[in-house]
């Protein structure tokens, strides 16, 4: 048993396994809170507690997980390309939607840190939870903050996006697939991506060009919220 958790296959399988069985649930039982990737987390933790295998020896092998998210984040700009008119007609309305979005969301985060008192490294590793994990990374890198705690935020946001964001959706009644695109994946990143092209090719597109728009605004903006408000 030992030989097999120190193997990295047993992380890699473990993931792989929880995900299939996500998959299901979710095909079986489609909701919001079914949503395959949260499923999955659930499972992993759940099987990690009762079989008491550390976090450590499971990461042996949901390593070369991670190794995947560069990639598949490059991978996006296929329908980008595929849709290039689109973004060349809504330049204006994406850029200042983004750009808005990250003021407001770093803002937010500092006020809140601020009021709470909480430690001025903490707060900024808070900052691009709307961003891909790569990107995330090394904002918070540049500023010194926690990288730990910036991937979990990170994770978490895309998870919430991918379970709230379609009964938002449908309650504000938005059917425009720009608006979608960009709301997704401004905010869940690439798992918000994952569900927004599932509203169709121009939705993912759009998610996948808000992926890189918002981890630029973010590298401009998080700096000057942190120097005016957090000090």
């Amino acid at each position: 048993m030992k030989l097999v958790l120190m193997s990295p296959l047993f992380g890699l399988w473990l993931s792989i396994f929880a995900y299939l069985v996500g998959i299901l649930i979710f095909r079986r039982f489609p909701h919001p809170l079914t949503t395959p990737l949260l499923l999955a987390t659930i499972i992993i933790i759940a099987f990690l507690k009762l079989t008491h295998i550390s976090y450590q020896d499971y990461y042996k092998g949901g390593v070369y997980l991670n190794t995947l998210i560069v990639p598949s984040t490059v991978a996006l700009g296929i329908p980008l390309y595929q849709t290039f008119h689109l973004m060349r007609h809504h330049a204006r309305s994406i850029l200042l939607a983004t750009s808005l979005a990250a003021l407001v969301n770093t803002g937010f985060t500092a006020i809140v840190a601020k009021i709470f008192g909480m430690n001025f490294f903490l707060a900024i590793s808070l900052f691009p939870k709307s961003v891909t994990t790569a990107m995330a990374v090394g904002i918070v890198d540049k500023m010194q903050g926690i990288a730990t705690v910036t991937l979990v935020v990170v994770v978490a946001t895309g998870i919430l996006t991918s379970v709230m964001g379609p009964t938002l959706l449908k309650l504000l009644k938005i059917e425009d697939p720009v608006a979608i695109g960009l709301a997704l994946g401004g905010t869940g990143h690439a798992i918000g991506t994952g569900v927004a092209l599932k509203y169709g090719r121009v939705s993912g597109a759009m998610a996948g060009l808000a992926i890189g728009i918002t981890g630029l605004m973010y590298v401009f903006i998080s700096p000057i919220v942190a120097a005016i408000i957090l000090k």
